[in-house]
This record gives structure tokens, C-alpha cells and sequence, in this order.
């Protein structure tokens, strides 16, 4: 298998990885907008890498962030 450098990365390569950042900054940005918490911030460090963006917001949504709700609801 050969491996490439990012100097002799295939176009095709480039694309891909530009599309997979495109859409996970999409959606954490269209995410956070719903729940109002920082979307600009979010689509932007959707941009930097993929997967851990998404993990982190994905474990903040579902702990952290639904707690404070339930709570203040109460």
C-alpha cells in the first residue's frame, strides 16, 4: 500500500477531505443554531479536524447541555 504525502496527495483526496469538513462544520453549525450555543464557533472548529468536533459536541448535546435544560425547566 502506498502512502502519500500531502505534497503527492491525489486531487480526488483533497476533495474528499474537503467535503467531509464542509459537512461536519454544516451540521455543528446548523446543530448549535438550534440549540443556541455558538454556532460561528462551532462550523469554524467543524473546519480545523474530523471526527473530534463532532464527538465532543455530540457528548456536550447529550449530557451537559440536556441537563442544564431539564433543570431549568424544573
Amino acid at each position: 500500500m502506498k502512502h502519500y504525502g500531502p505534497e503527492e496527495m491525489p486531487i480526488w483526496g483533497w476533495l474528499l477531505v474537503v467535503l467531509i469538513l464542509m459537512t461536519q462544520s454544516s451540521i455543528l453549525f446548523i446543530k448549535a443554531r438550534k440549540i443556541g450555543k455558538a454556532p460561528w464557533l462551532w462550523g469554524i472548529v467543524g473546519l480545523i479536524q474530523f471526527p473530534v468536533p463532532s464527538i465532543i459536541f455530540f457528548i456536550l448535546w447529550k449530557t451537559v447541555w440536556k441537563r442544564k435544560k431539564t433543570v431549568t425547566k424544573s
